[in-house]
This record gives C-alpha cells, sequence and structure tokens, in this order.
C-alpha cells in the first residue's frame, strides 16, 4: 500500500516538490531514512512485516523513534503532498499512511515476541514523533 501511494504521486509528478520548505522536508527525510538504514546494518528489508535476526537495534535514530524508515518515507511523501494539494494526492498520502500503518502494527507484535526487552523499549520510544507519537 506505501509502494502503492508512492507510485501514484510518482506517476502523477506530485511526490516531489519544489517548494524550498517541502525540499528541506524532503532533503531531512532522505537523511533519516540513511542514517536508519545505516544504524540497521546489513540486515534485509522484508516485504512482509517481519523482524530481522540479530538483536534489536535501540541506537542512531532508533533510539529517538521505533520507526525512522517509515516515518522518513511518509514525511518524503507528505512533503509532495502538502505542495500539491488535491484529492488525488491526499489520498495517495493516506495510503502511505495507512500502509506504514499495516506494518508498524504487525511488526511490534512480532518484534515483542521475538525480542521481550522491546516492550520497555516502546514505553521510553514513541513509534514515529520523538515525543508525541
Amino acid at each position: 500500500m506505501m509502494a502503492g501511494g508512492l507510485a501514484g504521486l510518482l506517476t502523477t509528478h506530485t511526490l516531489l516538490s519544489t517548494s524550498p520548505v517541502a525540499m528541506v522536508a524532503q532533503f531531512a527525510a532522505v537523511a533519516l531514512m540513511l542514517w536508519a538504514r545505516i544504524t540497521f546494518g546489513r540486515r534485509s528489508f522484508h516485504a512482509a512485516a517481519d523482524p530481522t535476526a540479530g538483536g534489536l537495534v535501540t541506537t542512531g535514530p532508533y533510539h529517538f523513534i521505533r520507526h525512522p524508515i517509515y516515518t522518513a518515507v511518509c514525511l518524503f511523501c507528505w512533503a509532495g503532498v502538502l505542495s500539491h494539494v488535491s484529492i488525488a494526492t491526499l489520498a495517495l498520502g493516506g495510503a502511505v499512511i495507512a500502509g506504514a500503518f499495516m506494518r508498524i502494527l504487525p511488526e511490534e507484535h512480532l518484534l515483542v515476541e521475538r525480542y521481550p526487552i522491546y516492550r520497555e523499549y516502546a514505553l521510553v520510544t514513541k513509534r514515529m514523533v520523538p515525543y508525541v507519537f
């Protein structure tokens, strides 16, 4: 669902922005994603919400939020959506957010099963927005 929303925004030329403020947000999203991927290490990305082996990562951006990669994708997407507001872009942006939550919730359930300490980690970090959500 996330990929579909992003593909829709890309094909309608509304994913990227020419607004300086949105461009800064998109640059920050790319930087956050790179930081998260480097911190996460050589683990692979799974199409299904399935935690990888190797221990729970709680350093880097994971120290502040539990899902920095999903956060980066949503930030990048919504910077484009808000630069090109229409019913279509709002719907596609909504699909990206919905897709992120469709991955986050089952992934967190699996993380609790694999890493019991995840419950404690979740108590001190927010899902996507530090100190808020």
